[in-house]
């Protein structure tokens, strides 16, 4: 190729190699299409670490500071944590360690392995294991829930059958991660002692626990080496069924034996007699299933859906799998509804096309551009290991409109050479040549605009990343398609039109006419166009100042998750006849189509007082009202049933938050004064409770638990020879629910558990009749000669840190319009109000964290992106000024897209940022057109600045006008979306209609007079040195 010729002169002369080059580009894009993975957001890793511990029996305030903070202490020296949170409840324990996003999940598990080591010995020497931990992602919802139910099977079987079968056969399944087992009660064996019986022969229940240690137990027993064998050595030295245990000697008396069944009741039960779930009215367990981190949610739903037959043939048959939530049938719709936008918008985009150039064979020219550029970026896509998702998909559906507009630039220009008289060749080269600065300045100012997006920190980044690569590949894509298969496809198509001499004027003639006589006038009028421009740019800072701010928009999933709370003194009994109260009227209203609940300490619920819900609504087009109007229709009926509140929130595809929730929003106080954290929380909490903005707020605290204080005398107790120690023992064995034993099969390990008849120990008045043994005359000692039970009293049902600190949760919703960045304000000026202490810190967690984070960094990112685009038009103009002319394209845009939002009563949320800085790209695109020729007329032709902006203004109307009608209708079907996960494209759309709607209407008036303005001030123009060379 010779050192003149353009790419495009070289693909015009050599059609056949520029046809097939296509070609391969479109067959790589279909062979990635399939290959793609399917999620509904780009990989948002979250390294987290949940840890475990279990001590049955012991109280809040003993898990807290003999447990949670022995490893807490040695959770704090583990590099790259950014958080660290804890809460302790009756006999167990949960910590959540949050890690930078950069911190390899692997790495950082093995560093929480070595401080479980390492704190082992600081932990109480009766916990029944060592902590655990699991690798969670609380940004990444469950693919899957699964409700298993029998009418006739006891709860603690059909648990059995969930763990042993059909959890560690779908663990088994490729793209299946964790797996949690909610409402499950595992079988164990109960052994239940009479007190009465006990002191009546003088026994303690350390006697029932010693012998049980000493009588089950599965140890190494050797082999037998003969000379022609090698026999194993096998016992019946393990206890699998209850009748066993009771033929247990426990002593003698008299001279007759005692066994165990004389003194106590031994039965199969389950290790947590305080835990039950239902599926609907039936009870049931439920498996919550994510997925591997990169793995396909579709595919790997697919594949547990197609074991499920298998395995439902392995259960009994009164038991049944049911499909509570699945995820991808909304990813699947939403998905389906983003590429039928993209349909509608290519529709819309072509028919522009024809309306305007009226010639078939250039629309087809600029719909192939379209077609080839799109398909092909699925390879790029299938490159970079990126997903098919909800924001790629809607990077493709706006990089319609970009796309469009570099075959419209080239098409267009290729049009009027033939309409001057030139061949299809000639036409075709001279074109697309003296366009082909214009089109990479287009482009690569519009890229410009996505750098900044590629430098966004935390998870917001994240996620926008495949956006930004998306549209950034396929608009460099279309740049290469558009100098190169255009011009081709133009040389051996196109026409030029035929022009009639009556004919009337077109539409798009009567169009320019009317500008031409409009722009004389503005450019009559300078200084009031440039009032305009002064003030839009004024209005529009205004609006960005004061428009109502959040976060991402709440999405309809489908999917509502609960939690409950009664009083923190409720019993379990009376917890489980208020949970089925409320599933009545869950079940009773129209939208719901599954849904099953729990109460206990099961999965993430630690205390009796608290449970949780799993609603599944119907799909959207089959129910009248949203998730969130579903919400609010439900929350006046629940409010009356007494004693309990239901907390509803909708579930959503990202999840910032380190746990459960009971709402949306999250707010931490914290203090090293537990007291007074408690003081000033309900405080806030019931300040808060009277402004209306505020919906579902709770806090975390659960103060009233019923505390029954046993004081030691000390000397007492040592004449008798015994310890404090002892009667913590005693204690332990009778009310702690006390794992004293396990038996081992070949699927699985099940607990022996000691306690007191079910007569005794729901009373303290058992505590009377409690009897220990003096270890110096060997009599039975009441516990009432060496100890006082004290008036019950009040105190936390469960204890939380962050960051080793007491800590209370806020949760709440927020009342429809309200927004995210108004409320943060709202909580702020409620804590001035009650006059709170400066030695409480306060701050808010997951999305309102995230929010407040965006929110800091909006105007760097808005500015950063303007200077991105200044630096690339003054590297590609050659010049510090007419970057300016262009730049002065976008105040309006920006207040376009701010009233848009306002008027539709939407927040300025983070996708409607992400509109804002699409607008950036988009709208300047206009100042390239008119400036790009303006400078050529004054430069070559030497034509005055008045005339030559009004000639380049004129000539460059049609494909300004297509261009932006273009972007413009690509993203009209984002804005009036309705299906499923419209709420999250619906600000964007919204952002870049108004904001195309306004500048288009201003800047082909105002832009002229800047540019006008700067030549004036400037004395002289600059021409692009690119300029040139490229003419």
């Amino acid at each position: 190729m010779n050192g003149g010729r353009s790419p495009s002169a070289w693909c015009v002369d050599h059609p056949v190699a520029t046809l097939l080059l296509t070609f391969a580009l479109v067959l790589l894009g279909i062979i990635a299409f399939p290959r793609l993975a399917v999620a509904p957001l780009p990989e948002a890793e979250f390294p987290t670490i949940q840890v475990t511990a279990q001590l049955p029996g012991a109280s809040p305030d003993t898990m807290a500071s003999s447990v949670a903070t022995p490893l807490e202490v040695q959770f704090s020296a583990i590099p790259g944590m950014t958080q660290m949170t804890s809460s302790s409840a009756l006999g167990s324990s949960q910590l959540t360690l949050q890690f930078t996003l950069e911190k390899s999940i692997d790495t950082a598990a093995q560093e929480v392995q070595a401080a479980i080591n390492t704190a082992s010995g600081k932990l109480p020497s009766d916990m029944p294991s060592l902590p655990t931990w699991r690798k969670v992602n609380p940004a990444d919802s469950p693919v899957l829930i699964l409700s298993v139910s029998s009418d006739s099977m006891p709860s603690t079987e059909l648990s059995d059958y969930v763990e042993t079968l059909l959890a560690r056969q779908i663990s088994q399944i490729d793209g299946v991660g964790q797996i949690n087992i909610t409402g499950q009660q595992r079988p164990a064996i109960r052994v239940q002692a009479s007190p009465d019986k006990l002191a009546a022969i003088g026994l303690t229940l350390a006697d029932i626990r010693l012998t049980i240690q000493q009588s089950s137990l599965n140890l190494a027993k050797g082999a037998i080496y003969g000379e022609n064998s090698v026999s194993t050595l096998s016992t019946n030295d393990q206890l699998f069924h209850p009748e066993e245990y009771g033929q247990l000697i426990v002593s003698y008396k008299d001279g007759a034996p005692v066994q165990l069944r004389d003194i106590a009741k031994v039965v199969n039960g389950s290790e947590n007699a305080y835990v039950q779930a239902w599926s609907g009215d039936t009870p049931g367990v439920n498996l919550v299933i994510s997925r591997q981190p990169g793995a396909n949610i579709v595919e790997t739903v697919d594949r547990i859906q197609a074991e499920l037959p298998r395995l439902q043939g392995m259960l009994p048959a009164s038991v049944q799998v049911s499909v509570l939530t699945d995820r991808t049938k909304t990813i699947r719709a939403s998905l389906h509804e983003v590429e039928m936008t993209l349909l509608i918008a290519i529709l819309l985009v072509v028919a522009v096309m024809a309306l305007f150039l009226r010639q078939l064979s250039a629309t087809l020219i600029v719909s192939a551009v379209l077609g080839v550029s799109l398909v092909a970026s699925f390879a790029l896509m299938y490159l970079m290991g990126f997903s098919l998702n909800n924001l790629t998909l809607v990077a493709i559906v706006i990089a319609v409109g970009f796309v469009v507009d570099d075959a419209i630039v080239v098409v267009e220009n290729i049009h009027r050479h033939l309409e001057a008289g030139l061949g299809k060749r000639e036409a075709a080269i001279k074109g697309s040549g003296e366009i082909g600065f214009t089109v990479v300045s287009i482009s690569f100012s519009l890229v410009a605009a996505f750098i900044p997006l590629l430098f966004m920190g935390g998870v917001v980044g994240r996620l926008f990343k495949e956006f930004a690569l998306t549209a950034t590949s396929t608009i460099l894509i279309s740049v290469v398609v558009s100098l190169t298969l255009a011009p081709t496809l133009a040389a051996l198509f196109m026409r030029a039109p035929t022009h009639h001499a009556h004919a009337k004027p077109t539409f798009s003639e009567r169009l320019l006419a009317g500008y031409a006589r409009n722009l004389r006038r503005a450019l009559a009028h300078q200084r009031s166009m440039a009032a305009i421009f002064v003030v839009t740019l004024a209005l529009a800072v205004v609006g960005y100042v004061f428009i109502p701010k959040g976060f991402f928009p709440v999405q309809d999933t489908g999917f509502v998750l609960g939690t409950s709370e009664a009083a923190a003194d409720v019993s379990y009994p009376d917890m489980v006849a208020k949970h089925k109260a409320l599933a009545e009227i869950v079940k009773a209203d129209p939208a719901v189509q599954a849904f099953s609940h729990s109460v206990g300490v099961t999965g993430s619920n630690q205390t009796i007082a608290n449970g949780r819900f799993w609603i599944a609504l119907k799909d959207r087009g089959d129910r009248d009202v949203s998730a969130s109007q579903f919400i609010d229709r439900l929350r006046p009926q629940l409010a009356k049933v007494p004693g309990i509140v239901l907390y509803l929130r909708a579930g959503q595809d990202i999840n910032l938050s380190s746990g459960p929730s009971r709402a949306q929003y999250q707010y931490v106080l914290k203090s090293n004064d537990g007291p007074t954290l408690n003081t000033w929380t309900q405080r806030l909490t019931e300040k808060l409770r009277a402004n209306p903005a505020f919906r579902d707020l709770s806090n975390d605290l659960q103060l009233g638990g019923s505390i029954t204080h046993i004081s030691i005398d000390r000397q007492a107790a040592a004449r008798f020879g015994l310890t404090a120690t002892d009667v913590d023992q005693a204690l332990y064995d009778a009310f702690g629910q006390r794992q004293i034993n396990e038996f081992q099969t070949e699927i699985n390990q099940y607990q022996v558990i000691l306690e007191l008849d079910s007569q005794q120990r729901g009373k303290a008045e058992s505590l009377n009749y409690f009897y220990l043994r003096s270890p110096l005359t060997n009599e039975m000692v009441p516990l009432s000669a060496l100890a006082r039970v004290d008036p019950p009293t009040v105190g936390p049902l469960s204890i939380s840190h962050d960051g080793m600190f007491p800590a209370a949760n806020l949760s709440f919703n927020l009342a429809p319009g309200v927004a995210l960045g108004d409320a943060v304000i709202m909580l702020d000026q409620a804590k001035n109000d009650i006059g709170m202490p400066s030695t409480l810190i306060g701050n808010f967690q997951g999305a309102a964290q995230a929010f407040q984070s965006s929110l800091a960094s909006q105007p760097w990112l808005i500015l950063a992106a303007l200077v991105a685009v200044y630096i690339i038009l003054g590297v590609l103009y050659e010049s510090f000024v007419h970057p300016l002319t262009i730049i002065s394209t976008l105040p309006s845009a920006g207040l376009g897209a701010l009233v848009m939002l306002w008027l539709l009563g939407q927040d300025f949320s983070i996708m409607a940022l992400i509109g804002l800085v699409l607008l950036i790209g988009i709208v300047k695109k206009n100042g390239i057109l008119m400036i790009d020729f303006a400078l050529e007329a004054q430069r070559v032709r030497g034509l005055p600045p008045e005339d030559a902006i009004y000639e380049a203004c004129v000539t460059r109307f049609r494909p300004i006008i297509m261009t932006t009608l273009a972007a413009l209708l690509g993203a009209v079907p984002l804005m009036l979306g309705s299906g499923p996960g419209a709420e999250l494209r619906q600000p964007l759309g919204i952002a870049v209609v108004g904001g195309l709607l306004v500048s288009q209407a201003l800047t082909l008036f105002t832009t002229p007079v800047i540019y006008l303005y700067l030549e004036r001030f400037f004395h002289r123009p600059k021409p692009a040195l690119a300029l040139a060379t490229t003419h």
